[in-house]
């Protein structure tokens, strides 16, 4: 009942332009907490997709996968420096149809340090895999170079707390940016 009342809540500030409060999510890893702010207002679409993956616990037994730093990028003419994880590595898990592409043109939230985001191939096929920003990514928002198309990647977050995880997960040993050993995400909840 009361992840239907959120969800609805939601779609209704989505639809009506009513304000919402920020949503406070914490994300359990096996190295520590991360705390983050979601911004409803800002991207009603991708925060409600995220908090349908929270509330049906499709994020329970996720993980990060990827670290990407300025060393392990060589073939990469615009370097990047973020984590990524989702639900990708557990077959158990099905993912929701891809939703749409909200721009940071459109959010106004800029990959800043901290920036949780889509991943994404082409714009429209997001799901349920994210990343954090390490430092400020100017070249993943819209008009960005990282990404041909110059569509960027949907921003709908923030880290208030834990960075220093998000640094210790990006310094792990990897192997063509995919980790050697995943980071267990435990869950991701929605704080009162």
């Amino acid at each position: 009942m009361k992840r239907t009342f959120l969800f609805t809540l939601l779609l209704l500030t989505s639809f009506f332009g009513l304000k919402a409060q920020v949503v406070n999510i914490e994300i359990k890893t096996e190295l520590g907490s991360i705390m983050a702010e979601l911004y409803p207002d800002e991207a009603p679409i991708t925060v409600a997709n995220f908090i349908k993956y929270i509330e049906n616990h499709k994020f329970d037994s996720a993980s990060f996968y990827r670290t990407v730093r300025m060393d392990n990028q060589p073939n990469n003419d615009v370097k990047i420096e973020v984590i990524q994880g989702g639900i990708s590595y557990n077959r158990s898990v099905t993912s929701y149809p891809p939703i749409e592409h909200e721009t940071t043109e459109k959010t106004g939230i800029l990959h800043k340090d901290g920036v949780l985001s889509m991943a994404r191939v082409g714009p429209g096929t997001a799901t349920a895999e994210f990343f954090i920003c390490i430092g400020d990514q100017p070249s993943l928002d819209f008009g960005g170079k990282r990404n041909p198309d110059g569509q960027g990647f949907a921003t709908f977050g923030k880290v208030t707390k834990g960075m220093d995880i998000v640094k210790k997960i990006q310094q792990r040993e990897d192997k063509n940016q995919y980790l050697v050993e995943k980071v267990k995400i435990y869950s991701i909840s929605v704080l009162k």
